[in-house]
């Protein structure tokens, strides 16, 4: 790693402090700091009292938001600054750290918490190179007290590539975003990581709005019993019926003649189980079977990770780390699973299955996501789990547990029929064995399909012919779980950021969500529309993969982080130059209502921003009138006759009901209003949210409710 003035004077302090450490009431402890105060609760039962636990709460330092914060004419010099609101802590963390013997930082274990200790280390006055960092994998007794017996120096390496990231970022970000602003709209940004995103759902919108669909029949002979088989050849040449006349051609020639079997052929086949949890698949997973968004993925692992009290074994991580692109699995927890499954669910389903990742040039410093103890399976430890946890834990175990059984095992059939030119083929599958399948539902649609016996030459009698139009279809928009294994596919962020970045697209409104679609909007298409003309490699999906893959070499001391920034800004600040000269300002397009200015007499227009739709008069900037859209329910309010109003609380984004007549009436409900009066106390009745909703009185002493 470089070594920077910061650097050095890191050294000097280092001198000072040791001898501090000496004195002091807890002179013969050792302090360990890990991130978060829950982590550091459960670390501290296990060890003695030689040892205090306490948590950084994240960052303490880090670029100014107020300014780039990046010395470009310096070498890229990163100017970092003490994070505002955290001197308390820090000053805490001194004085403990002074009192201390020892000093280990125990952050989590990949780039972002190696750079979190070493700058902790900065703070404290430690030399990085000395052996102060201690990691955990997963959060248990045994790992615990072996890390912190084995500490090892911070890792440059990583320190590095966290660093090249965070300022590659800030370079085009707080660079590109003033241009947004200026030329699209206030409060814009165009990250590097999310731009590409972004261009990969506008890109699939632009496939479907220009989609044509084509034409095809399918035809199917159906001999019944369920027994279907679909025409395949014609004069043996495989050959797509795209009009109905040639279908109804087809169908003539069918009807009359006769259907015999050409060939049966029997056979075997098998499916080995997925791999377990990266980051990537656990997102994905989640998605698709729990329908949690990528963001609650991430916070309820995280808990699961640092750790639970559960009923009976006490307060333990239940899963390794959460942050990894790695398959692989260690010996012990192969091991252990071998040993559950045997006696679980017989020898014969257990099976040492080998996995291997994508990247082979990848470092492999963490395990798949697995629990940390096989024999706490989800049952065992349901009641102290939340619903969401028990659901998200229950996924990955099965999916550990899974990936260590055998092989599902199947029968398959094969049979050709022929009709005079015409080819029908039928294929069958019956599941003989079901292995891990027994574990894990995959959440494939499979279904055995039945083939009755068959012989050669036999004469099939035609129940009735299918002949069904159909068309091509668009491809569908991305989901979060689509758009997450897009992105791993195309090397675009890490798994780490993919929440974050998915967070940031909508909350800048570039991005909707309809259903469970990913929906760009006129917003998106404008800002795209800007940076794939002007920045075409911030957008280029190659480009920014090629980018991640320079972060990986920086993290494996191949390349040098400043080198791969100055190769980089080069010819991003030329773009800069020519975007700020040739992007004309878009202006957005003036949605009038049918409100009028009280103040100027203006009508006004409708606004969106950061809560939503507003009004805002046209006579800006002279009037600055503004005031919200009120969403009527159609029900008065009982205290003073005024219209009961759709409000939005903006601290929680909760809905609620409240009178329009606010501040003079403060009536308000959590419940929406239906207008009619309890027959018990003569009260508002309310219906509640849900899937069952119900109709109860809104005074919360009298109890009526309707069933």
């Amino acid at each position: 790693m470089t070594k920077t003035k910061k650097d050095s004077s890191q050294k000097k302090t280092t001198k000072k402090t040791t001898k501090k450490k000496t004195t002091g009431k807890t002179a013969d402890k050792t302090l360990i700091i890990v991130e978060s105060p829950s982590k550091a609760k459960i670390i501290s039962k296990y060890l003695g009292t030689k040892y205090k636990v306490n948590s950084s709460m994240g960052h303490l330092r880090d670029l100014p938001k107020s300014r780039l914060g990046v010395d470009i004419e310096n070498n890229f010099e990163p100017e970092y600054i003490n994070i505002r609101g955290k001197a308390p802590k820090i000053r805490e963390l001194k004085k403990e750290a002074n009192e201390a013997k020892n000093v280990l930082l125990a952050t989590d274990p990949d780039r972002e918490g190696e750079a979190i200790s070493w700058h902790l280390a900065y703070l404290l006055g430690i030399d990085s190179n000395t052996e102060c960092r201690v990691i955990f994998n997963e959060i248990n007794k045994e790992t615990v007290r072996e890390s912190v017996n084995n500490p090892r120096p911070i890792n440059d390496n990583l320190v590095d590539a966290q660093q090249a990231r965070r300022v590659l970022d800030r370079l085009v970000g707080y660079q590109i975003s003033p241009l947004l602003w200026k030329k699209v709209s206030r409060g814009l940004s165009g990250g590097r990581v999310q731009s590409a995103a972004l261009k990969l759902i506008c890109d699939r919108e632009n496939e479907i709005l220009n989609f044509v669909p084509e034409e095809y029949w399918y035809i199917a002979a159906d001999f019944g019993d369920d027994f279907i088989a679909e025409l395949s050849k014609i004069n043996g040449k495989k050959t797509k019926v795209e009009s109905e006349d040639q279908a109804n051609r087809i169908k003539t020639d069918l009807v009359d003649g006769r259907y015999i079997v050409k060939s049966v052929k029997k056979g075997s086949r098998q499916t080995k189980p997925y791999a377990p949890f990266t980051t990537s698949s656990l997102q994905q997973d989640a998605s698709i079977k729990l329908g949690f968004q990528t963001g609650k993925t991430m916070q309820i692992a995280q808990q699961l990770y640092e750790g639970v009290n559960i009923k009976g074994v006490g307060a333990r991580g239940l899963v390794t780390y959460i942050r990894t692109d790695s398959v692989r699995v260690s010996e012990q927890a192969k091991l252990a699973a071998k040993t559950y499954i045997s006696e679980k669910y017989g020898e014969k389903y257990s099976h040492n299955n080998v996995f291997s990742n994508k990247n082979k040039a990848m470092q492999d410093a963490h395990e798949a996501i697995r629990p940390s103890d096989v024999n706490l399976d989800p049952e065992s430890v349901k009641e102290s789990l939340t619903t969401d946890q028990y659901k998200l834990y229950d996924l990955i175990w099965k999916r550990f547990v899974a990936s260590q059984m055998s092989p599902a095992k199947y029968d398959t059939l094969s049979v050709l029929i022929e009709n005079g030119n015409y080819e029908f083929k039928a294929n069958g599958s019956r599941l003989i064995f079901d292995g891990w399948k027994k574990v894990y539902v995959t959440g494939d649609k499979e279904s055995e399909i039945k083939i009755p016996e068959l012989k050669e030459g036999e004469d099939l009698k035609l129940l009735k012919l299918i002949t069904e139009q159909k068309f091509t279809q668009p491809p569908s928009r991305y989901t979060e779980a689509g758009l997450v294994k897009e992105m791993e596919d195309k090397n675009i962020g890490r798994p780490s950021t993919y929440a974050s970045i998915i967070s940031v697209l909508i909350t800048r409104r570039y991005v909707k969500r309809e259903k469970k679609a990913l929906v760009p909007t006129k917003l998106g298409f404008d800002v795209i529309g800007i940076l794939q003309v002007y920045f075409p490699d911030i957008v280029d999906v190659d480009f920014t993969g090629e980018m991640e893959d320079n972060l990986d070499l920086i993290e494996m001391g191949k390349k040098e982080w400043r080198q791969i920034i100055a190769d980089f800004y080069e010819g991003f600040s030329e773009e800069l130059k020519i975007a700020d000269k040739e992007v004309e300002r878009i202006e957005k397009e003036v949605i009038l209502s049918d409100e009028v200015c009280e103040l100027c007499g203006r009508q006004m227009a409708i606004k969106e921003g950061r809560f939503g739709k507003f009004l805002a008069c046209t006579g800006y900037p002279e009037c600055k009138n503004t005031k919200p859209i009120l969403k009527t329910i159609g029900v008065k309010c009982p205290k003073c006759g005024k219209d009961i109003i759709e409000k939005k609380s903006r601290k929680t984004g909760r809905i609620f009901y409240g009178c329009s007549g606010y501040p003079e009436c403060d009536v308000s409900y959590w419940d929406k209003p239906t207008g009619e009066s309890c027959p018990e106390c003569g009260t508002m009745l309310v219906q509640t949210k849900g899937k069952t909703k119900v109709k109860k009185c809104s005074n919360p002493e009298c109890s009526y409710k309707e069933k």
